[in-house]
């Protein structure tokens, strides 16, 4: 894999402006490829994301489209330099960043501000053009009025019959969907460009301070579920929180909302890797059936 990412990297003359790569080792697996860290001659490194050419391809769109709300002043979304074919695989070429480990304020705050931003210049409707990715897993495409129909028929339901697989019947969870749909837009929420996959992994505080962004699964939804995933597997300190809210507060009963946007997540990972995953999902069914009756 070494040597093919130095021939083709060797063959772009636009992007390699003169320089050339000097050395190349893994930064780690991927889902279906791996990431390489390419060192220059000017002393400046690249990040080499292999995957699937459809992962990589919705990846690039949603880095894109984070980008143009971000403020780059609180925090950065890493842009991609090139995208390259690769077999039956594809690279995508990213700036390698530089990482901390320190307060994550800016991180909150310029999330929110890039929620904020959008809300202001957004589409005035839930969805996305494009089929994606949120993680291996399938995000439907398609566009809604409501954000109650757009969560439960675009995200929950795909997922909930894709766990037939796993034994999750379709009357064990048919009678909460329009109920929830309902209640999801009691706060009327107003259509934000997210993230769509913040967990601890995609989000981290660069050496100068500012938060960084990376792998989403972009989506125009309610902002509320980004904040949701940030509880879902720990990661993020009381100062991402502070930094958020001090941006722009969080809506009243937000916090009575984490369980049924996580719902989301929690079936994806349980379609995709099994275990207590699955035994999650029926708790947070369950619950949210005696909370809509």
């Amino acid at each position: 894999m070494q040597d093919q990412l130095k021939q083709i990297l060797s063959m772009e003359k636009d992007l390699l402006r003169g320089r050339c790569v000097m050395s190349m080792r893994s930064a780690g697996g991927g889902e279906l490829g791996g990431c390489w860290r390419a060192e220059l001659s000017d002393g400046s490194a690249w990040f080499l994301k292999v995957a699937d050419p459809a992962l990589l391809e919705a990846e690039q769109q949603g880095l894109r489209s984070l980008r143009r709300w971000a403020a780059f002043d609180l925090i950065e979304v890493v842009e991609v330099a090139a995208y390259l074919p690769l077999g039956h695989q594809g690279v995508l070429v990213l700036p390698w960043w530089d990482l901390g480990h320190g307060d994550q304020f800016n991180l909150g705050k310029g999330l929110a501000r890039l929620h904020r931003l959008s809300s202001l210049n957004g589409p005035e409707r839930f969805g996305w053009d494009d089929d994606g990715f949120i993680g291996l897993g399938p995000q439907k495409a398609g566009w809604r009025d409501a954000w109650g129909e757009a969560f439960v028929r675009l995200r929950l339901e795909p997922q909930l019959r894709l766990a037939a697989a796993w034994s999750l019947q379709e009357n064990d969870w048919s009678s909460l969907l329009e109920p929830l749909a309902q209640w999801l837009d009691v706060h009327t929420p107003e259509p934000c460009l997210v993230h769509g996959d913040l967990w601890a992994g995609n989000a981290s505080v660069l050496a100068d301070g500012r938060g960084l962004l990376i792998d989403p699964a972009c989506w125009w939804a309610d902002r509320e579920v980004d904040l949701a995933m940030t509880q879902l597997f720990g990661g993020f300190s009381r100062r991402f929180y502070e930094g958020y809210n001090e941006e722009w507060p969080l809506p009243k009963g937000a916090d009575q909302r984490v369980d049924a946007l996580n719902l989301y997540h929690l079936l994806n990972h349980a379609n995709l890797f099994g275990g207590s995953y699955r035994q999650r999902c029926l708790q947070v069914i369950r619950q949210l059936l005696i909370k809509m009756s």
